[in-house]
């Protein structure tokens, strides 16, 4: 038996001593449930919504923890983009050599469609996105990235019209301060556990994450949210009064 092998078989047994089945279902499992409409037709109406109504719809499923910390900020204030959870896992780390294998393996996994997500470790030091990062994932076909961490080359950046959410801007580069670790794997943000294929949608106010296995749902309910505020914009618009418009249903 190799040490890999060894190993796991060790895991599995500390698992069934805790009794840590359930939660390690729960942390670790990666949903694959297809979507019932096509990727491109989800994403396209997650975009004509906002961050607000999707977190409201999500409080209603009882998930109150899906919108990533508030410190992370649109580079551009103007965009709304939506795309399938890529994950990345790094952490500062003095180690060189292999990072440039390990980074290029991971940007070949990249797909169109897809939302790069990066827990850095709570990295304060390096950044992990900048130009070259940008051009790549432009070639092909991501359609955005949320770092909780630092970016770099911000007019490169803002040349390709690219969606970025970062945490700190800093000119460090992140080889002999940073390393990749993982990726596609759940990784946390703030309170959010992120998970490869979730939805993730991204505006001026921040960034939301739908579990994939509900995404669906919530887009239909986060329209029906969407069009019933467009009433009671009219409904004040109109000039009716706010009795008028709380018997209605309209809120505040």
């Amino acid at each position: 038996m190799n040490d890999s092998n060894q190993n796991s078989g060790l895991l599995q047994r500390e698992a069934q001593m805790m009794k840590l089945e359930k939660l390690i279902a729960t942390r670790e499992l990666v949903s694959t449930k297809p979507f019932s409409v096509p990727v491109p037709e989800i994403l396209a109406r997650y975009e004509k919504l906002h961050t607000g109504a999707v977190s409201d719809v999500l409080r209603e499923f009882a998930l109150l923890d899906q919108c990533l910390p508030g410190y992370i900020k649109p580079l551009r204030d103007n965009k709304t983009v939506a795309g399938v959870a890529f994950t990345v896992k790094s952490a500062p780390n003095v180690k060189i050599t292999g990072e440039m294998t390990f980074r290029t393996q991971m940007l070949t996994e990249l797909s169109p469609n897809s939302f790069v997500a990066w827990d850095t470790s709570d990295d304060e030091k390096a950044t992990l996105w900048g130009g070259v990062m940008t051009a790549t994932a432009v070639g092909m076909g991501v359609r955005a990235a949320v770092i909780d961490g630092g970016i770099r080359d911000t007019h490169q950046i803002l040349a390709k019209d690219f969606p970025v959410f970062y945490k700190y801007r800093i000119p460090n580069g992140s080889l002999g301060r940073c390393l990749i670790t993982h990726y596609q794997i759940p990784i946390k943000i703030g309170d959010v556990v992120v998970k490869p294929g979730d939805i993730l949608l991204g505006d001026i106010d921040g960034v939301v994450c739908v579990p994939r296995d509900i995404a669906c749902d919530v887009l239909v309910r986060a329209e029906e949210i969407f069009a019933n505020e467009k009433d009671i914009f009219s409904w004040v618009a109109a000039g009716e009064s706010l009795k008028q418009i709380t018997d209605k249903g309209g809120y505040f």
